[in-house]
């Protein structure tokens, strides 16, 4: 069974699903700043919010794992348990690793006789050719959304560098201005997202703080990029934080009219 075909599937029921909350995608690594030679452990999972293992495992077929020398690394050790997944890294290279994983795909919704109907159902890839035989030319309320999302952590071994950090231009990323090693409580830090490479403009940021569970709310910060697609956060207390942003367009590749395009990374903030 394809895992990135059963998300896509899932995604889209809970786009556009009235009402649905979509469940939080996360990773949290055991620590970001280390030396060469360790290794590090990170969770991934899926639930109603980060950090909280009550919904499912992160399938770890779309993981990418990049080197500070822009070569691909492979992980080790995976495994899927119910709640969790989870993988280890040796950090024999100095510089900063980017953890990421990608989910794409093309999804069709349409209603038939008063039923929703869903194209390419689980375990089937996306096909212009199943598309043209399974979803019929004048479905009613016909939807074929892209889907875009990624997911990202980021680890350094020693001394810092930006080579695996590079832009690939497509979708939503975070750029650091300030760098991944250098946040502290008490001390702004600055990023830029990016939109197929450009700055996104305007676009909303939601911050969430581990540790929910202890809190009487999530506590969600909430800001905005600007006209350079920067913006800049104060952390209130140390610990690991999820940064997510979703946009909608009509840049979807045909036979898609719509994309959905989405971005979450998970930072830890340090005491000074």
């Amino acid at each position: 069974m394809n895992a990135k075909t059963i998300c896509v599937a899932v995604l889209a029921t809970l786009l556009l699903a009235p009402g649905v909350h979509a469940h939080k995608r996360w990773f949290e690594p055991s620590k970001t700043v280390l030396n060469v030679g360790q290794w590090v452990t990170v969770d991934a999972a899926s639930s109603t919010d980060p950090f909280i293992r009550d919904h499912n495992a992160l399938p770890l077929d779309n993981l990418v794992v990049t080197g500070p020398d822009g070569n691909a690394v492979t992980p080790v050790n995976l495994f899927k348990g119910r709640l969790r997944s989870s993988f280890d890294l040796e950090l024999v290279q100095a510089g900063t690793y980017r953890i990421a994983w990608v989910n794409e795909g093309i999804t069709a919704v349409w209603e038939e006789n008063g039923q929703r109907r869903v194209w390419p159902p689980r375990g089937t890839p996306f096909t212009p050719e199943g598309f043209g035989r399974e979803v019929p030319a004048n479905a009613d309320k016909l939807r074929v959304i892209q889907m875009l999302g990624r997911l990202e952590t980021f680890v350094t071994a020693g001394k810092p560098n930006d080579i695996a950090l590079k832009p690939v231009g497509r979708g939503l990323e975070l750029q650091p201005i300030t760098g991944f090693n250098d946040l502290y409580v008490g001390e702004p830090a600055t990023f830029r997202l990016l939109l197929d490479g450009k700055p996104a403009v305007d676009l909303e940021v939601v911050v969430i703080a581990d540790g929910i569970r202890y809190r009487n709310s999530v506590d969600e910060i909430r800001t905005k990029t600007d006209e350079h697609g920067r913006f800049t956060l104060d952390w209130p207390k140390p610990g690991f934080y999820w940064l997510s942003a979703t946009v909608t367009d009509d840049r979807g590749t045909p036979p898609a009219t719509e994309r959905r395009v989405n971005y979450a990374a998970v930072v830890e903030v340090l005491t000074p």
